[in-house]
């Protein structure tokens, strides 16, 4: 993809999901995710229906009436986005890929942060760390994010979720709110996830296309691998074959919602020819009113 392909993808994305936070998104954002902590703001006078307990008795006895203490959330946050960009996301059978879609999610992430004057931050992995980049605040590093989500090219095509957790809990020192956006074709992760979830605020986001789940009736196919590169033939007429993948797929998806409920992270999934607007509003929504 060229220089200009590239700035009209990014600008593309940026239009749609920025209307998305400005006019869903930021709102639930800044509820569902709290500051760290109350800050003394200022004093003012005391009026009708105040908490007695933040009146100021230094500044009421100088003045002869009473004053309150006003405190304000102290608001900062840092948001990191942890991506599968792994063989399997290059799958869809509708209109877009799963990377295609988990871009969109994690751009309308992005800018939902920034509005509300947080830091975001990207990690990018296959079954290694492909690219970091460290929390900041503003349009032009969300958009340097989103180009790098458009463009980036991986090394490897496998997945280790293991490793980018590792990797965020040896990078990120303080508490973050924690995206991580894949379709969870992966196992062996569950105890990196305890350890990140303890610190972080973690949510998984799992994107997948509705024929993920099973293979149709074909005959013999041939099929690649995406995570691997390895092309083999495939008798899809085979009932015992399509069972077999079938379980393999719902084993994958079982262990991805035991793992973050035990490890007390969120869940969120989502088709790639539905509505992530819903999801992601519902979502923030109810973690909001907890």
């Amino acid at each position: 993809m060229d220089t200009k392909e590239i700035l009209k993808k990014v600008r593309k994305i940026e239009i749609k999901t920025r209307r998305l936070s400005d006019h869903i998104f930021s709102g639930e954002y800044h509820s569902s995710f709290k500051g760290r902590g109350m800050t003394f703001s200022e004093v003012r006078q005391y009026q009708y229906g105040d908490d007695v307990r933040a009146i100021d008795w230094n500044v009421t006895a100088r003045y002869n009436e009473p004053y309150v203490k006003v405190f304000e959330e102290e608001r900062e946050l840092t948001m990191m986005l942890l991506v599968d960009i792994s063989g399997s996301e290059y799958f869809g059978t509708t209109q877009q890929f799963k990377r295609d879609t988990i871009t969109e999610i994690a751009a309308t992430l992005a800018f939902s942060a920034i509005q509300n004057n947080d830091k975001v931050g990207l990690l990018l992995f296959s079954d290694n760390v492909e690219l970091f980049i460290p929390p900041k605040k503003g349009k032009s590093h969300v958009l340097r994010i989103i180009r790098e989500l458009i463009d980036f090219q991986p090394k490897s095509t496998k997945t280790n979720i293991s490793e980018a957790l590792k990797f965020l809990s040896s990078v990120m020192k303080k508490k973050a709110i924690v995206f991580m956006l894949s379709d969870f074709m992966d196992e062996d992760y569950e105890s990196t996830l305890k350890i990140a979830g303890k610190k972080h605020d973690l949510t998984g986001i799992r994107v997948y296309d509705k024929h993920d789940a099973s293979i149709p009736n074909l005959g013999m196919v041939s099929m690649l691998d995406a995570e691997t590169g390895k092309t083999m033939l495939v008798n899809t007429a085979s009932k015992s074959v399509r069972n077999s993948y079938q379980a393999y797929y719902l084993k994958m998806v079982a262990y991805y919602e035991k793992s973050f409920s035990r490890s007390g992270a969120g869940t969120i999934s989502s088709r790639i020819d539905e509505s992530y607007v819903k999801k992601l509003l519902g979502y923030f929504k109810n973690k909001g009113a907890r």
